[in-house]
């Protein structure tokens, strides 16, 4: 089967997604009207799935969106699915699980209350892993200058919601520029995060990234970074406004996000940065496979590979 194949659950209906299985009245479809969460398996386990579901959660409560299901309802049709997948693909490696929730359909309108009851949809696919090319060569980034990041105070950026036009559209311009990813800034031109990751710089050996306050995703990987795999390599991260000027005092970038964990980068626009082996980027990608692999061990509950 191809590696692209993807695994569908609409509403506990296995299928190929590639067939249609939400109608046309869809408020996630007409409006972006739905939230959404990502996890991925190391070792055969989904990776903090409490944490990743609490922030569903928190999405769903910002959106004033009722969940009727439970997480252990959502757990068991995770489980359904990846082992359908993993029989259908025929593919034993890590896997990556998507789960969309709408508000649902009803009559044509912007009206919450017109919806009728919500809907979910389950993605299940191999992981997409940082190549060994981009591993030692790093990633190129660029400063989108057309669109800054949604205002905290119009559409926050900690909501994982299913409306992603801001982030498409700064990435198309970083992407026409011949970039693999784009650093999008705020309305007062502090660094924010990347399309679909947050983004951190080492100075003087020790991490910076850029706080929540600037509006940004309170990434899972991020979060645990600072918390307890900076911490246990022996690694200062600190949390600060920084601007495009502050790139030049920095010799690393990294990206961080739940799919692919700790990424270098090679450059922002005609800023260069160390990607060498014994940088504190490959030290922390280092300690977080071990952590990773501490926590498959300690939560046999979340394994879901057969």
């Amino acid at each position: 089967m191809a590696h692209d194949y993807i695994l569908a659950n609409t509403n506990g209906r296995l299928h190929d997604a590639r067939e249609p299985s939400i109608a046309p009245v869809n408020r996630g479809f007409l409006y972006g009207d739905a939230i959404y969460e990502v996890w991925r398996t190391y070792h055969g386990a989904l990776f903090a799935w409490e944490e990743h579901w609490e922030r569903l959660e928190g999405s769903a409560r910002s959106l004033a969106l009722g969940l009727p299901w439970s997480r252990d309802e959502i757990l068991a049709e995770i489980r359904r699915t990846v082992t359908e997948f993993a029989g259908r693909s025929r593919f034993s490696g890590e896997v990556y699980v998507r789960l969309q929730i709408t508000r649902g359909g009803g009559p044509i309108g912007l009206d919450p209350a017109l919806a009728d009851r919500p809907d979910y949809v389950l993605l299940v696919r191999r992981n997409q892993e940082i190549s060994p090319e981009q591993l030692s060569g790093g990633l190129r980034l660029s400063l989108a200058h057309e669109l800054c990041r949604n205002d905290r105070r119009t559409l926050d950026p900690s909501w994982k919601t299913g409306n992603y036009l801001n982030n498409l559209l700064c990435l198309r311009e970083a992407k026409a520029r011949g970039a693999d990813e784009v650093v999008i800034t705020n309305l007062a031109g502090e660094i924010t995060e990347a399309a679909v990751s947050n983004i951190h710089f080492v100075r003087h050996g020790a991490v910076v990234t850029p706080g929540l306050a600037s509006g940004l995703l309170n990434g899972i990987t991020r979060r645990l970074l600072i918390e307890k795999v900076g911490p246990a390599a022996g690694v200062e991260i600190s949390e600060t406004a920084l601007k495009p000027a502050d790139l030049g005092g920095m010799q690393e970038c990294f990206l961080t996000s739940t799919t692919r964990d700790v990424v270098p980068v090679a450059a922002i626009d005609a800023q260069h940065f160390d990607v060498s082996a014994d940088s504190v980027t490959r030290r922390l990608k280092a300690a977080f496979a071990d952590y990773v692999r501490a926590y498959a061990q300690a939560h046999p509950e979340w394994r879901v590979l057969p």
